[in-house]
């Protein structure tokens, strides 16, 4: 006769893999190889492909630095229930202390009391992947509305004195996060009209989405995996044709996990089948009144 599995021991194999599948979506989200993972948190990278896959059985003090490098804590790693909205964790930013229920109400509040109105908003935040046309579509706008085009990622690379490259090579993703909140409140001090393009995964930090949501009217250009890919390699860089599968693979799940997220944005164009100027037509047509008054 077959004896039935322990309990406990199924419990505990389906809560392996729910911290597994969090670890993994979380790092996605956040644009995070395994590599670069590994490297935050000091856990080997096998260790780390064991744990994503739900066998690996991992101890307190490792997940609590896996969650440090994830910008989170260990507690958000083991929470029993799989489903989190992004109104949720965007509030949690600031409320942490309410309810899950309270907080979805707390954020509608704080963007309808503190957010300024559509009507009012003077500059234009794009944001999406690389390859999303941001810096073609984003130089095109400016020029027309006649307003200053600031890549972020410039001011950020201006206040290092370095490159992207160099910057994560000496102090990883962290010390790129903290130059790239300061270069956006620099950004929003220095020009009141203006528009902004801002880092593919600007969104996975809740308080710079907030900060975009309330101080700019934010357009989300969006287009399918493989064509973000491909203008990505017209760019120069052809990593991700090295294995084109795997590429696509990666770029729908950090979709899947961002665009929650980035569909909080004012406004959403699907440039996948339109030329650039159909797109900045589209971006144009979206616009509040009083941005596109250039007098």
């Amino acid at each position: 006769m077959a004896t039935q599995p322990d309990i406990n021991i199924v419990e505990s194999t389906q809560l392996l893999k729910l911290v597994g599948k969090r670890v993994r979506n979380m790092r996605a989200r956040r644009g995070m190889t395994r590599k670069m993972l590994a490297q935050h948190s000091a856990v080997s990278e096998r260790y780390l492909a064991q744990l994503e896959q739900g066998c690996g059985n991992i101890s307190i003090a490792l997940l609590d630095r896996v969650a440090a490098a994830l910008k989170t804590d260990a507690a958000e790693l083991l929470r029993i229930h799989d489903h989190q909205t992004a109104e949720q964790i965007l509030v949690s930013e600031l409320l942490r202390e309410l309810t899950a229920v309270d907080q979805k109400t707390a954020l509608q509040m704080l963007y309808e009391r503190f957010s300024l109105p559509a009507t009012s908003q003077h500059r234009v935040a794009l944001i999406g992947l690389r390859g999303a046309g941001k810096t073609t579509i984003g130089t095109m706008l400016a020029k027309q509305l006649r307003l200053p085009f600031v890549r972020l990622v410039g001011v950020i690379e201006e206040m290092a004195r370095m490159s992207v490259s160099e910057i994560f090579s000496l102090s990883g993703q962290p010390g790129y996060r903290r130059l790239e909140e300061q270069a956006l409140v620099e950004t929003l001090k220095r020009h009141d009209r203006c528009v902004i393009e801002a880092g593919g995964s600007i969104v996975t930090e809740p308080r710079m989405l907030n900060m975009l949501l309330t101080t700019c009217f934010v357009v989300w250009l969006r287009a399918r995996p493989e064509q973000y890919i491909e203008r990505v390699t017209l760019q120069g860089d052809l990593r991700p044709m090295l294995d084109r599968d795997d590429s696509i693979s990666d770029l729908r799940l950090i979709l899947s996990e961002r665009e929650p997220f980035y569909a909080k944005a004012h406004q959403t164009i699907d440039t996948a089948d339109l030329t650039i100027e159909e797109s900045l037509n589209a971006v144009t047509q979206g616009l509040p009144e009083d941005i596109k008054c250039t007098d």
